[in-house]
């Protein structure tokens, strides 16, 4: 627990979460290890909502979990990855606060199904939700200092959260890797549908599994979908359907109906292509996370730049 005390500043007292979120009234989502819960604590004199996650180790996850998500975003400053708060050490009450995000996860808008009333996305929300979570993956592997990286290993649209600005932010780092090397054998570990094949078989993860993880993300983002979850149509999006139908050049089957204007476009054309790309079964030509964000805010910028009312 030394990394806990060297940690102090970010200490909440128990009491105070519990005001803080009337007794953990208003429940708002499940993490990897416990239950998420919204707050309002006083912050720099001044209200502010918080994301409260209370570990239940029954869940699955635990103590390791709590301890690395305190390690991992006390050190992290930046607009794409979710802030963390402070977090509670109290015997058997572990919690850890975060900044609240307050349009909720991505995948609350990407569910295609007749019974769905969420807000449907345009393509330009989707293009700048897509590049701001592709800048938070870039930091983790590339800027976090040092040779340092760090792999997240459970990228998927719930993991990434959306700021009352549309700005969007890659949450929930329990199963995060900290490393100087570019290869970690661990347990295999992640959500199914999303989780590179080679590392579910091999148990070797690196950036590039990460990479995969994402490349499913932006299928889902494009065709509306949730991956392996059943569509009103019976079609069930997975790696290797998006594959199957962009290769055959038949992706306009699967596609949001809301983004059909878009097809052939320059920027959903180029979208299109660096997912499927994220997607290569040979790690080695799979693009680095960096490549990817070039890419997408090259999508971005051009569909920005096709829009009068924006110039």
């Amino acid at each position: 627990m030394s990394m806990v005390n060297e940690r102090q500043h970010l200490r909440i007292p128990f009491d105070v979460i519990k005001v803080a979120t009337e007794n953990f009234k208003t429940l708002i989502g499940q993490g990897g290890y416990g239950l998420v819960y919204k707050g309002k604590l006083l912050l720099s004199g001044k209200e502010t909502m918080v994301a409260v996650k209370r570990l239940n180790e029954q869940f699955g996850q635990g103590l390791k979990e709590f301890l690395t998500e305190i390690q991992l975003l006390s050190g992290q400053q930046h607009p794409n990855i979710i802030s963390l708060v402070g977090f509670c050490d109290e015997g058997r009450e572990k919690s850890i606060v975060y900044q609240y995000a307050e349009r909720g996860s991505l995948d609350q808008y990407i569910r295609r199904t007749r019974k769905t009333t969420s807000t449907t996305l345009t393509w330009l929300q989707r293009l700048q939700i897509c590049v701001d979570a592709a800048r938070g993956l870039d930091h983790l592997h590339n800027h976090v200092g040092g040779h340092r990286k760090i792999i997240h290993r459970d990228i998927k649209s719930s993991n990434i959260l959306i700021d009352e600005n549309w700005v969007s932010k890659i949450s929930d780092l329990g199963l995060s890797k900290l490393s100087d090397i570019s290869r970690v054998a661990t347990y295999g570990c992640g959500t199914p549908g999303y989780i590179e094949p080679e590392y579910n078989s091999t148990g070797v993860v690196t950036k590039k599994s990460d990479v995969y993880s994402f490349g499913v993300v932006l299928f889902e983002v494009l065709c509306g979908r949730l991956c392996l979850i059943d569509s009103d149509d019976g079609f069930l999006l997975s790696s290797k359907s998006a594959k199957y139908h962009y290769e055959k050049n038949s992706l306009d089957k699967i596609m949001d109906d809301s983004l059909w204007e878009h097809i052939g476009s320059y920027s959903m054309t180029k979208f299109a292509a660096i997912a499927y790309r994220c997607l290569h079964d040979d790690r080695e030509q799979r693009p680095a996370i960096d490549v990817v964000l070039k890419e997408l805010e090259e999508a971005l910028n051009y569909q920005v730049s096709s829009i009068p009312d924006l110039l």
